[in-house]
């Protein structure tokens, strides 16, 4: 099944690379970077892009040192640190990332979203639930100080994120959180295969998600403390069940699946 999923992405992946050199004449890890920047709120730590692109640091390097170049991405030293590397966006960048975003999402929808039918796009949810599952379970049977701490205090700022681009950020830095400690390479590489099969837009779109989603990261951060590895896997599959029921809601009202027909009514 991993496989599979992996090999799905792979042709999905190349074939939005295709149209976005195409079209916009960006190859798709250069988009991914930007992008990545985007929702970080404009800059980032080289050791945090490398993290979120899943690219290695002398590639990411290179790749970087060419946005600069090209005068979509300034580097500088981070504050307090003369080691450590912060890059950035520039205007430029952030033009280039706008106009470049509706050929992405038109991609994503014509080579993943328009293919499948709502019973698919909940199976998929699915699916990200158990992988995602899967880690949390292994956090909560041996959760360190250091990743419950960690979790405490990404869980503060979950709290008072109301706006739903800030949630989204700082709920990714919360499954980095887990993760990072606790995903061999080839299930990690599967949650990632898994996430960019999500069209993460249409869920930015949705009101209230922050709110409807924040019962489940408080559950699991709860059944990690309390070493419970079946409510850890329950609270990542309810969460990826309600992410089910937003896309499912959003692709209806952009018009790409048909709403289900009103029962009829007995006279």
């Amino acid at each position: 099944m991993w496989r599979a999923l992996l090999q799905a992405q792979a042709t999905l992946m190349r074939q939005l690379d295709t149209d976005l050199r195409e079209s916009a004449g960006l190859r798709i890890a250069d988009f991914d970077v930007l992008a990545q920047l985007a929702e970080a709120g404009g800059e980032l730590r080289m050791t945090e892009l490398a993290a979120r692109t899943l690219l290695s640091r002398s590639g990411l390097t290179r790749r970087v040192a060419r946005l600069v170049d090209e005068g979509l991405l300034r580097r500088g030293n981070a504050s307090g640190d003369r080691r450590g590397v912060v890059v950035a966006l520039t205007e430029a960048g952030v033009e280039r990332l706008t106009e470049t975003m509706p050929v992405h999402l038109r991609g994503v929808s014509r080579l993943f979203v328009e293919r499948f039918d709502e019973d698919v796009v909940l199976e998929h949810h699915e699916l990200h639930g158990v992988l995602n599952g899967t880690v949390s379970a292994r956090a909560a049977a041996n959760p360190t100080p250091r990743v419950l701490d960690r979790l405490d205090e990404i869980m503060r700022t979950l709290r008072s994120a109301k706006e739903p681009r800030l949630f989204q950020q700082v709920a990714g830095e919360y499954r980095r959180a887990i993760n990072d400690q606790y995903a061999g390479p080839r299930l990690y590489a599967a949650i990632r295969a898994s996430q960019n099969l999500i069209p993460r837009a249409f869920l930015l779109t949705h009101p209230g998600m922050g709110g409807e989603l924040l019962p489940f990261y408080e559950d699991e951060t709860a059944a990690i403390r309390r070493r419970d590895p079946a409510a850890a896997r329950a609270a990542c599959s309810g969460c990826a069940v309600l992410m089910a029921k937003v896309m499912v809601t959003e692709l209806i009202r952009r018009g790409v699946f048909t709403p289900p027909e009103a029962p009829a009514v007995a006279f």
